[in-house]
């Protein structure tokens, strides 16, 4: 195994670990399974609930299209 294998193999399951903790932060369609559950209740923390939800949406797609990409990477690697 090189020393290329190694990085992108630590740098694989890093960014498995941060696109589950995007996941696991994101609001539900019903907002009865999120991680903060109750702060929903005013109409100003909806609003700053829908900007959160809409960041951590996006940072989901980054970070699962980064994990993708690695993943092919890591594969087509050890053939070289």
């Amino acid at each position: 195994m090189g020393a290329l294998t190694i990085i992108f193999s630590i740098l694989h399951l890093l960014l498995c670990a941060v696109c589950m903790c995007v996941i696991i932060f994101q609001s539900g369609k019903n907002s009865g399974l999120s991680a903060f559950t109750g702060a929903n209740e005013s109409y100003l923390a909806k609003n700053k609930a829908k900007s959160r939800d809409a960041r951590l949406a996006l940072a989901t797609k980054w970070l699962a299209g980064a994990v993708v990409v690695l993943t092919v990477v890591l594969n087509i690697l050890p053939a070289y």
